[in-house]
C-alpha cells in the first residue's frame, strides 16, 4: 500500500490547530481529533491508530468510516463531544447536519 504525503497545508494547518494560539481546544494536553476546514463542509481527522490525518468532505462515506474506527476504539465519546463543541463554536457551519449524519449511522458506537 502507497504512502501518502501529507501537504504542506495539512501539516501547517495541523499545527495551527494544537498550537498556543488554540490551547482551548486541547485538554490536558490531549489532541482534538477533528481540524474543521471550509466553514464545516470538511475536516482533518486525526487518527491517532494510523498516524494519518486526512483531509475528508463531512458528508462523505469516508469521513463516516473514519470516525467509527475512532470510536471502536474506544474514543467515541470524545468525538461526538467534539463535533457537539464544533456545533456550538460554528452554529452556521453545518455541524448540526454533520451529528445527526453520524447518530443516524451509528457512527460513535462501539
Amino acid at each position: 500500500m502507497a504512502t501518502q504525503k501529507q501537504s504542506k497545508t495539512a501539516r501547517a494547518s495541523v499545527r495551527a490547530a494544537s498550537g498556543a494560539a488554540n490551547a482551548a481546544v486541547t485538554v490536558l494536553g490531549e489532541y482534538t481529533y477533528l481540524v474543521p476546514l471550509n466553514h464545516g463542509r470538511n475536516a482533518y481527522v486525526r487518527n491517532l491508530l494510523t498516524g494519518r490525518t486526512p483531509n475528508l468532505r463531512t458528508d462523505s462515506d469516508a469521513f463516516v468510516d473514519e470516525i467509527r474506527a475512532l470510536a471502536a476504539a474506544g474514543h467515541g465519546a470524545r468525538l461526538r463531544a467534539e463535533v457537539e463543541a464544533l456545533n456550538v463554536a460554528y452554529p452556521g457551519d453545518g455541524w448540526d447536519v454533520t451529528l445527526k449524519r453520524l447518530d443516524e449511522a451509528e457512527a460513535f458506537s462501539a
